[in-house]
């Protein structure tokens, strides 16, 4: 079974050409000098249209590219936003389409998971869901080859979403990416204070308090969790709002991009 894209054409471009090469302006290559040795762990990226938020999330894909052929696993968990579900969703298709192709879901994955009663089948969830969709053109770009875990998050707590990212770890060859949009519909100056708190508090390993901060807090509460355990350190790539881009400063949506390293690696 096939998921097919549902919001390509409206949240990124529907043409492939324009599509990649879209993806390629908005996470460019990092020169070798100035590129961090240490591979991300983990990233929380923003998953609004393209046009608002395509450059806050192409920086920290920007940051794959000189990890692309290491990086051949990738757990996906963004918030749902149209199907309300109990625990975290799995699809019941065996790839994603976008506009770049197809990505083939990780049967190895599937099957660890399913022994973990938070986690179901649910293939409505996905269905309209875009919170993962925005993502898979970026990561087609950037990386060589490889296999995807899917995660749609509804209600669950940050230790049941923790213990499925435990399950997941792995080493080098599998990458975590959080999807989550920050404060929702505040006028520029309110939602500049929130989001910058926001930040703060998950580069200090804190949970968030609501989804007033974040439409993903959940999953981000859940990487969190797991990075306090593996020690992972924290940096902010690149923040902004609507109102820097394409939108409206009277009622903007906040973005950001986070990076998680294992402790071992280079200093960024």
């Amino acid at each position: 079974m096939i998921r097919r894209p549902a919001v390509a054409g409206s949240f990124y471009p529907g043409d492939a050409a324009i599509l990649r090469r879209a993806a390629t302006e908005l996470a460019p290559a990092i020169a070798a000098e100035a590129a961090p040795a240490a591979a991300p762990k983990a990233l929380i990226v923003p998953h609004a249209g393209w046009i608002y938020s395509g450059a806050v999330a192409g920086a920290a894909y920007a940051r794959l590219r000189p990890h692309a052929a290491t990086i051949r696993r990738v757990v996906l968990l963004g918030p749902v936003h149209r199907v309300p579900v109990r625990g975290l969703a799995l699809p019941d298709a065996d790839v994603f389409a976008t506009p770049l192709g197809e990505v083939r879901v990780d049967d190895a994955s599937l099957r660890r998971l399913a022994a973990l009663r938070q986690v179901v089948v649910r293939g409505d969830v996905h269905a309209e869901e875009h919170s993962l969709e925005v993502q898979l053109p970026f990561l087609q770009a950037v990386l060589a080859d490889f296999t995807l875990v899917p995660l749609a998050v509804g209600d669950a707590t940050p230790e049941e979403i923790a213990e499925v990212l435990e399950v997941l770890w792995g080493g080098p060859e599998t990458l975590i990416v959080v999807s989550s949009d920050l404060s929702h519909y505040r006028d520029y100056a309110e939602a500049e204070r929130i989001d910058r708190a926001t930040v703060e508090r998950i580069l200090r390993g804190e949970l968030l308090q609501s989804f007033e901060q974040a439409c993903g807090a959940l999953p981000i509460d859940g990487l969190i969790v797991a990075a306090r355990h593996h020690r992972l350190t924290s940096r902010l790539l690149a923040r902004c709002n609507s109102g820097d881009t394409a939108g409206d400063r009277r009622r903007v949506v906040g973005y950001a991009a986070l990076e998680f390293v294992e402790p071992g690696g280079p200093t960024p």
